[in-house]
């Protein structure tokens, strides 16, 4: 999928309908395989996918009174008793229907769609999720539109907890090995306090090893490292909308690197975001049909910023509010990815 410009473009895949290229002034910026297969064994680190039925972290992979209830869902987050990402075989790792053409909000996209199964990972009642991608060209910018929608369709349960991102890596220096010189701006220095298992606890605090929202820094060979969720609004818990779709936009981050001239800013309606500097990231080497070799991909070789709810917001349940849906309720949300070279 492209505008009018064929340096830049887009390339989607049904697995996850997830971002397999990212194209800007002919640079790739996001962390990819160059053959379908590969997501299927290579890629335990998400690269690209769409993360459901819930993101992030759920603590102690339970999700406890939910329709009277205790479900237990798949431990998959290393040394930590949590559920990550949807579990073993989250969404990303699932077929959905499409890529189907449309023109939405005036630009031509693509459609994907996943049916959810009831006891899916754990996952009580049937959903479906929709997931848009529209492309566009604005003031020399290219711009990538990405919406979700999610419904409880099925008659199994009254009540259900769903969220989706996306966990595309991006990488500004495309032929550098690792985002070593990347200048990073945040749209806010405030994040979710973790204890040891990597799970909220409540406390919203000034990230310690960063500047003030606004300012920027740059990403060194080692720091800082952060894989932290930002904390757009504070008040979320009690405010945030199941559908944030109409919600305004706000900065969540853009990054850059004064080698390439290579820009990429992301807004998004959610209340959160993560943002990983890839510190554990591991992408192994391959080697595809025509014999050529994939090289692997180590520590810090991209940056992932993933637009969310609260972290564990499906197993806390005074934050439950944010991604609870019942019968007749619509989960939505709505991330803007402008990228342009200088």
């Amino acid at each position: 999928m492209s505008g009018t410009n064929p340096d830049s473009a887009f390339t989607f895949l049904s697995q996850g309908a997830l971002i397999q290229e990212f194209k800007v002034a002919g640079h790739n910026l996001v962390q990819n395989f160059p053959e379908a297969k590969f997501y299927k064994t290579h890629n335990n680190v998400y690269l690209g996918e769409t993360i459901g039925r819930t993101t992030n972290r759920v603590k102690g992979a339970k999700l406890a009174n939910l329709n009277g209830q205790t479900y237990q869902l798949a431990v998959n987050d290393g040394d930590n008793p949590n559920s990550l990402h949807g579990g073993l075989r989250g969404w990303g790792k699932q077929d959905f229907e499409g890529p189907k053409p449309v023109s939405r909000n005036g630009r031509e996209g693509v459609q994907f769609r996943y049916l959810s199964k009831d006891g899916e990972e754990g996952y009580p009642g049937t959903v479906e999720c929709f997931v848009w991608y529209t492309a566009g060209l604005e003031d020399g910018k290219t711009v990538l539109e990405v919406e979700y929608q999610v419904e409880l369709v099925g008659d199994e349960c009254e009540t259900t907890v769903v969220g989706v991102t996306n966990h595309s890596y991006f990488h500004v220096n495309p032929n550098a090995p690792t985002t070593d010189g990347t200048m990073v701006i945040l749209g806010t220095d405030r994040y979710l306090e973790l204890d040891e298992h990597q799970i909220p606890t409540g406390n919203i605090n000034i990230f310690p090893s960063i500047p003030p929202a606004g300012t920027s820094f740059t990403l060194g060979a080692n720091e800082p490292a952060i894989d932290d969720c930002f904390v757009m609004d504070p008040d979320a818990p009690t405010s945030c909308p199941l559908d944030t779709r109409n919600l305004p936009l706000r900065h969540l981050a853009t990054i850059s690197h004064p080698d390439t001239g290579l820009h990429l800013e992301v807004q998004s309606t959610e209340p959160a975001f993560q943002f990983y500097t890839g510190d554990g990231l591991y992408i192994p080497e391959a080697e595809t049909d025509k014999g050529v070799k994939i090289p692997a991909r180590g520590k810090r070789s991209g940056i992932a910023i993933e637009p969310s709810r609260y972290v564990d917001c499906a197993g806390r349940e005074e934050w439950r509010g944010m991604c609870k849906i019942k019968k007749g309720n619509l989960w939505g949300a709505r991330s803007v990815y402008r990228a342009w070279k200088e």
